[in-house]
């Protein structure tokens, strides 16, 4: 149930017609916002959505193209985060932006340390210990103030960056995806004290992907989506499907069911892959799943649900807490990617440009740089093999231009993705594990991936797929998996694959249609 906080009839913040724009692209557009004192309210948007760019236009990193913000009643433009730090707006980042090697009193006090003899004198490390050992009290944080801030883990790290806020008199508190790392315990911890400081009238805007945590913590809550508002809403007075529908921009119980165009076929009955209670700590909790021979398993979820930390696991990219693995039926010690990628496992990341393609080589060095890598540089691979190989992609995948010595970093965005694909297909794969493989390309270039995904799964292999588009993951799995909030939540299979059901697991609910979203609150 969501705690409720008085509100005053004026908001602290209130962003006006707020636009801001870069390059091609309007990152937001005509944006209405309002923070009132005493209240937590949640951001809410998928990834894209203009949550980010919103804080930063508040905190003076982005000038707004259009519109106005005024803080206290008053109209301001911050021109850099200082000024808004000053102005009483400070933000906790979910990479924490303290220093390590100072003390907590150090970082709480940073730049405001008490000194000897005026400003230009000593700093004066009795007073500085005492003030923060104050405000730590404020918060009801028990350590030393004396420590070092690199000796506590990552949870009492964001404490201290909230202690540091409180320091500068801060009145509005932003904070951004402050419990991606932290687990239960710490998560209650966090809460704890934003029902303290909101108490106490700090307004709180709290960014996170994690449902349960916003209803739980949560008083009203903005939804955003493609840089433009959807609405304003009191928590307790929105569902979840709700939110759900306007965070996707897909009304529950109204939709058509997407046409599963691929053919549909007898998946094998041999496990390619297993987990057994495959978890990790800060990551997603223990699950299991299997891939067998001959079938698309689709993962399914919000931003943030722990689907591509889920492919991790299984691809050895990151190494579990807990849970066993297993290729073929062999259990595998996982001790990196080499390890399972010797075992036909192999995986394509969401972020082509920074994990997956060398921009700077051609398609050929580009198709064949996994085998390559496996055979080691001492062995180069033949020159009549690699033609023959690159030849053969290149024409099955219509990669674009056909010339294999094309600059990879030149081509379209659904080209570059079919290079990377034809990379991983080249190795001859058991389970290839598609992590978003469509996102930012061409209508024609999607259908096209999602053909040759049908065909290698009619030929034998197994396939993960992971995509933010429900539509799109019905369409081609024969399982869905879905999660949320880190875990495993529900398994479809069959005639249960729908975008409505699939939107219900992702909400918590049943499958029940729902009324249309309420209207936007007033204050």
């Amino acid at each position: 149930m969501t705690d409720t906080a008085p509100q005053s009839p004026a908001p602290v913040v209130d962003m006006r017609g707020t636009s801001v724009e870069f390059p091609g692209v309007k990152a937001l557009t005509d944006v209405d916002f309002r923070l009132f004192p005493g209240e937590v309210h949640a951001l809410m948007g998928e990834n894209g959505a203009g949550k980010s760019t919103l804080i930063k236009a508040l905190t003076g990193v982005h000038t707004p193209a259009a519109g106005e913000i005024h803080l206290n009643g008053s109209p301001v433009a911050f021109t850099g985060p200082g000024q808004a730090q000053d102005a009483g707006i400070s933000t906790v980042y979910q990479e924490v932006n303290l220093c390590g090697n100072l003390s907590v009193a150090e970082n709480i006090l940073l730049g405001r340390e008490p000194r000897r003899f005026g400003r230009a004198g000593w700093i004066d490390g009795r007073r500085t210990r005492a003030r923060a050992a104050e405000l730590l009290a404020r918060i009801g944080l028990s350590i030393d103030p004396g420590s070092t801030l690199a000796s506590h883990p990552i949870a009492v790290q964001q404490l201290v960056a909230i202690t540091r806020a409180l320091a500068v008199d801060a009145r509005v508190l932003v904070l951004d995806e402050p419990t991606s790392s932290l687990d239960t315990d710490e998560v209650a911890e966090l809460f704890r004290i934003m029902r303290v400081l909101r108490e106490e009238g700090v307004a709180i805007l709290f960014v996170s992907h994690f449902l349960d945590q916003v209803y739980e913590i949560s008083d009203r809550m903005t939804v955003l989506r493609n840089g433009a508002l959807v609405g304003e809403y009191r928590t307790g007075e929105l569902s979840r499907i709700d939110l759900v529908s306007a965070m996707l921009g897909r009304a529950a119980g109204t939709l058509a069911e997407v046409e599963r165009r691929v053919e549909r076929h007898v998946p094998g009955t041999e496990a390619v892959v297993r987990a057994d209670g495959l978890g990790r700590k800060g990551a997603i909790e223990p699950f299991d799943i299997e891939v067998r021979a001959g079938e698309v398993v689709g993962l399914a979820g919000l931003l943030g649900s722990g689907r591509t930390e889920m492919a991790r696991l299984l691809y050895g990219a990151d190494r579990p807490d807990t849970g066993t693995l297993s290729v073929d039926g062999a259990q595998v010690r996982v001790r990196g990617p080499r390890s399972l990628i010797a075992r036909g496992v192999v995986f394509s990341s969401e972020d082509r440009k920074a994990e997956g393609l060398v921009a700077d080589l051609t398609i050929r060095d580009n198709i064949v740089l996994a085998m390559q890598a496996a055979r080691g540089w001492a062995r180069p691979l033949p020159r009549r093999t690699v033609d023959a190989l690159v030849a053969e992609y290149v024409e099955k995948l219509d990669i674009r231009p056909a010339n294999p010595d094309a600059v990879v970093g030149t081509l379209s965005g659904g080209n570059q993705q079919k290079v990377l694909l034809a990379r991983w297909l080249a190795t001859k794969p058991r389970l290839l594990i598609l992590d978003e493989p469509t996102r930012g390309i061409d209508v024609g270039a999607k259908a096209q991936i999602q053909k040759v995904v049908a065909d290698l799964a009619a030929d034998g292999m197994a396939v993960l797929f992971i995509s933010a588009e429900l539509e799109e993951v019905v369409r081609v799995s024969d399982r869905v998996v879905v999660l949320r909030d880190r875990r495993k939540v529900a398994e479809l299979t069959g005639g249960d694959i729908s975008v409505d059901r699939v939107m219900s697991m992702i909400a918590g609910h049943g499958v029940d249609p729902v009324d249309p979203l309420p209207e936007a609150v007033d204050a």
